[in-house]
């Protein structure tokens, strides 16, 4: 899993970075009034390089590194000597589309900022539950594992309803946007998967 060990490195090396070094995160986090108006567009990458703080950082890099494998394996497994091209497809671009939303919602807010991986972590997240849909999920509060298709209805679910009220000052668009891109974009570069899916499933019923 080099390629998600990679990208775990760059981004701690990068967030780090900006930790001390607070004009770089105000260049580089997403701001969709400088987009839109200084035509600012590398923001729609850049900004996932950058986050908040050691939690944040932490969480996003836990969570892509223990999912990256799995979707690592499978994109190996399905798009062979490609899987590198894909799989970097695949998380940069739910780093893009996740922030779309946010975008149209906020090109005219001068004030609006966002930081964080968390919608491209969304995406491997969301396509290793595609790949391998009979695995289960441990959370550190819940001692046994959870069936990762339940785990991923109640996480879309909760995204979508929190990023309706938009309360918390967190992205939960970009999280539910992400995973949404993750399942679409996987079954759109090889729909042989969802195939793959509904056999696991049947196994899983039985």
């Amino acid at each position: 899993m080099y390629v998600t060990i990679s990208l775990i490195v760059i981004t701690i090396l990068i967030s780090v970075l900006g930790f001390s070094q607070k004009d770089i995160i105000s260049k580089c986090q997403f701001n969709a009034y400088d987009i839109r108006h200084s035509g600012q567009w590398y923001r729609f990458l850049t900004y996932g390089f950058f986050h908040e703080g050691w939690i944040h950082l932490l969480i996003n890099m836990i969570v892509l590194y223990s999912f990256g494998e799995m979707a690592e394996k499978g994109y190996l497994y399905y798009f062979r000597s490609q899987y590198v091209l894909f799989y970097l497809l695949l998380y940069f671009g739910a780093m893009i589309i996740s922030v779309i939303p946010a975008f149209f919602k906020h090109r005219n807010d001068v004030f609006y900022n966002a930081l964080g991986s968390s919608g491209a972590v969304s995406a491997i997240v969301f396509a290793s539950i595609l790949l391998k849909p009979d695995m289960k999920i441990y959370l550190f509060f819940i001692p046994v594992g959870i069936p990762c298709i339940a785990f991923g209805l109640g996480y879309l679910v909760y995204e979508f309803i929190m990023s309706r009220r938009g309360k918390d000052h967190i992205a939960h668009d970009a999280h539910f946007w992400g995973a949404i891109f993750g399942i679409v974009f996987t079954l759109a570069c090889k729909p042989q998967i969802f195939s793959a899916f509904l056999k696991m499933l049947e196994r899983i019923s039985l």
